[in-house]
């Protein structure tokens, strides 16, 4: 309806207009009056001139448009166009005061087609502006919600959904690899995230968000809704596989049983919105190592040995298993391992036995080396799980002479050649520190062995101010992941850096 319309218009009818137009858009009834008011404003200063203060009002109950020039009580002017003095003022306003207005009412415009246009589009864009603030208030407190909607068009890729008050954009990688619209499909997906954007708010969809299973599954097995069953980990490859950890909540009902369903019906609702994405469904433990062996379903496992500090857990298989607990192209342990949370790696039988004798010989050879004794004795300390010669130097002198065969003397022994053998590699490693030329500065930093020192030195860190320099990523891979761990490695430069601070 053009602007000429508008202002021709029975008061009442303008009225009917604006509730017309706020419920087709959505939008709230005075916005959209707001909006008439600015064009109104905006063609009353094309009239009169830009530099008045002109100001229009739409009466909510009778319709009735109210034109009027205001100018401002001021103590000192300005703007002439729109300020007075209090003394200019006092003379028609005796009552008159500093910061007053005074309001002058205009005859009403009678819009030319210039005028007119440009109002209509201070109206359509006031409107679409409204509309645009609507959705976003709509859609932001709705992610992490799944919504329907029918395709609208396909763009390089990157398919729009009407969602029926707004617009969702599902983007390409947000796709199930494979999985094509067309116009007018219905379309799932998951609302992750919703922006207000210069060109309008933009609701982000996916359909290979892990949480767009996890809503699904809820949408499927009531006990999930209702918090019975909770979901404690999901890991996708979309399209291809997914491995989903539940645990129950009452022990009478079987978490993984209901989410199948009878006869797979849960299940398979659920994969085939998913294009046949195949799901394991697992049961969650708090125990680790059982959780990691459920997750590498349907492989069996023999043995699991954790290393808690470096986050990795090994894992033993029958050599048959093998395949089945690596997936095709490594998807099985992959998928495990993100559910978990766990590096994982995998061993057979055969490769596990084969490193115990590798190590069980190397630990041996070393004993025998470091300790001058023979390999009965070393083969002892081994199998009784000791590992280095500073475990055999600093231990309880009762945990060795514990071991069988052994007795006091012969664990005093053991501990004093450990301590002498430490001792002379300190030595040797002290000198060759010097010979690389690393300051005795250094000696003094708490965490660094006379063999880190020496590691330094040969990559050039021989002065605090070098080992100042460095990140902890560097320190730590000049000395050795196994020796030194980040938090050790922050506390040595910033014992190197402290100089810094003291100058």
């Amino acid at each position: 309806m053009t602007m000429e319309r508008i202002a021709a218009l029975p008061r009442p009818e303008l009225l009917q207009v604006a509730d017309a137009v706020a419920r087709d858009k959505g939008i709230d009834r005075d916005e959209v009056l707001e909006a008439m008011e600015q064009a109104i404003q905006k063609a009353g200063r094309s009239k009169y001139g830009h530099e008045h203060d002109i100001r229009a009002h739409i009466d909510r109950k009778t319709g009735e448009i109210q034109l009027a020039r205001f100018i401002e009580v001021v103590e000192e002017i300005e703007n002439e166009a729109t300020q007075k003095t209090l003394a200019q003022v006092l003379k028609k306003k005796p009552d008159a005061q500093i910061g007053d207005f005074l309001v002058d009412p205009l005859p009403p415009i009678d819009f030319g087609r210039i005028a007119a246009q440009t109002a209509k589009q201070v109206i359509v864009q006031k409107v679409r502006d409204a509309e645009r603030q609507r959705q976003f208030n709509e859609y932001k407190d709705r992610i992490g919600e799944i919504s329907n909607g029918l395709v609208k068009r396909v763009e390089f890729g990157n398919v729009i959904i009407d969602l029926g008050r707004a617009e969702g954009l599902l983007r390409r990688d947000e796709l199930i690899p494979r999985e094509t619209f067309r116009t007018g499909d219905r379309v799932r997906a998951y609302i992750h995230d919703v922006r207000a954007e210069p060109r309008g708010p933009q609701i982000f969809l996916s359909r290979t968000h892990t949480v767009f299973m996890s809503k699904l599954f809820a949408q499927e097995v009531p006990e999930i809704y209702d918090g019975i069953i909770e979901i404690k980990a999901v890991a996708r490859d979309p399209g291809s596989r997914a491995k989903i950890a539940v645990l129950s909540h009452d022990s009478s009902i079987d978490p993984v049983g209901a989410c199948v369903g009878m006869r797979g019906s849960r299940v398979q609702a659920v994969v085939a919105e998913l294009q046949g994405e195949k799901i394991d469904i697992i049961q969650w433990s708090p125990d680790i190592a059982t959780f990691v062996v459920n997750a590498l379903a349907p492989a069996e496992v023999t043995k699991v040995v954790m290393d808690e500090e470096a986050g990795r857990i090994e894992v033993v298989v029958p050599d048959d298993q093998l395949s089945l607990a690596i997936g095709r192209r490594g998807q099985n342990v992959r998928l495990a391992s993100q559910l978990t949370q766990w590096n994982i790696d995998i061993l057979t039988e055969a490769e596990e036995s084969e490193r115990r004798t590798e190590e069980f010989r190397s630990r041996s050879n070393m004993f025998i080396n470091a300790l001058d004794v023979d390999d009965v004795i070393a083969h002892l300390l081994v199998t009784e799980g000791f590992s280095s010669v500073e475990e055999v130097a600093y231990v309880p002198l009762e945990d060795i002479a514990e071991i069988e065969g052994f007795d006091e003397n012969v664990a005093e022994e053991l501990q004093g050649r450990a301590r002498n053998f430490l001792s002379e590699q300190d030595e040797r490693y002290d000198q060759m520190r010097k010979d690389l030329g690393v300051a005795d500065e250094l000696t003094g930093i708490e965490g660094l062995a006379p063999v880190m020192l020496v590691k330094l030195g040969e990559k050039g860190v021989k002065t605090l101010d070098d080992l100042g320099d460095l990140a902890s990523d560097e320190l730590i891979d000049i000395v050795g992941r196994d020796d030194m761990t980040e938090e050790q490695a922050n506390t040595v430069i910033m014992a190197a850096r402290a100089h810094w601070f003291e100058e």
